[in-house]
């Protein structure tokens, strides 16, 4: 059996670090901002779970279709060697991509989540005899310090993770990737489609509630880690599909006027009745566009998956 090998290039206070630094900027702002990633510490990973199985909330579904129907035709396109998967969790939606990669030597998956890398490494280690795992414990926006595995390598950034970056963020992301990739290696990308508006805002505002605690859950994260004193039921949650940007905004809405302190920033945030503060962006693309934006990272967009209603769509391009 191949071992597990587990890398740490964050350091040990970086996730503590960055919520201080994040939520000073963001409650500074105007608007008012906090990052979406902060949604996710045990509670938050718990409902987003829930959320991928309601019926409003189609693309943890779609993008499975997808990976179950095309998983041997992004295999057979890519080649690939060595699997990297950026923000791998616990890895589930990838074994069927894993299955069909005949070649495959090796997979990286990377993740903040230490506790979450282990149990989905030990898992493949187990399952699959011969494959070598290195768990790589980083923050995939910034650069990487990839391990030596064989070539072509296949880069996969699922779940639509994408549009959760604004474009300047987007093409900053796009172009660390290809910096990171050499001719032949390639990049797997779940994007999203743009839809009808309807089903957009159900997807994020169902009928359950639970994208509702999900969204506030936001704030009993700052709570506990910032000594902070919000309410969430002083916030409501709202979704609003922005047709300009072509992209949802959740928000959090201030149902009277109050302060809120954060004695760990020594800061007192003052919210106005009805203010919102913006806790997520999730951008849904076209194909020419998605093209456009991996093209000018030096990517070229080969070919284009989508599940059997054009809900979400994975795409594969190529280093030259």
């Amino acid at each position: 059996m191949s071992p597990l090998h587990v890398t740490r290039t964050l350091p040990e206070d970086a996730t503590g670090a960055a919520l201080r630094a994040d939520v000073r900027h963001g409650l500074t702002a105007i608007p008012k901002t906090l990052p979406p990633k902060w949604f996710y510490d045990a509670l938050g990973s718990e409902l987003f779970e829930r959320i991928t199985g309601l019926p409003e909330y189609y693309p943890t579904r779609a993008e499975r279709e997808i990976l179950v129907a095309r998983s041997g035709e992004i295999a057979a396109a890519s080649g690939a060697r060595t699997l990297i998967e950026l923000g791998s969790g616990s890895s589930e939606k990838t074994r069927h991509l894993i299955d069909a990669l005949a070649s495959l030597e090796a997979y990286v998956p990377v993740d903040v989540s230490e506790s979450a890398l282990a149990q989905a490494g030990r898992a493949l280690v187990a399952e699959r005899p011969g494959l070598d795992v290195h768990a790589l414990i980083a923050d995939f926006t910034a650069p990487l310090e990839l391990p030596a595995t064989p070539g072509p390598r296949l880069v996969a950034f699922l779940g639509g993770t994408i549009g959760n970056l604004l474009p300047a963020e987007r093409a900053e992301f796009l172009a660390l990737v290809r910096s990171q990739l050499v001719p032949g290696d390639g990049l797997l990308l779940g994007t999203d489609l743009v839809k009808d508006e309807r089903v957009l805002v159900r997807a994020y505002d169902d009928a359950a509630g639970v994208t509702a605690a999900f969204n506030k859950n936001v704030l009993a994260v700052v709570n506990r880690e910032l000594g902070a004193d919000f309410d969430p039921d002083a916030f409501e949650h709202v979704a609003v599909w922005d047709q300009d940007q072509e992209w949802i905004e959740m928000r959090l809405r201030s149902r009277a006027a109050q302060t809120v302190k954060v004695p760990a920033l020594d800061l007192a945030v003052d919210f106005a009745a009805g203010e919102e503060m913006r806790t997520e962006v999730s951008a849904k693309f076209r194909r020419d566009g998605i093209g456009a934006e991996l093209a000018a990272a030096g990517l070229e967009l080969t070919h284009w998956w989508t599940d059997a209603d054009d809900r979400f769509a994975l795409s594969l391009s190529v280093v030259r």
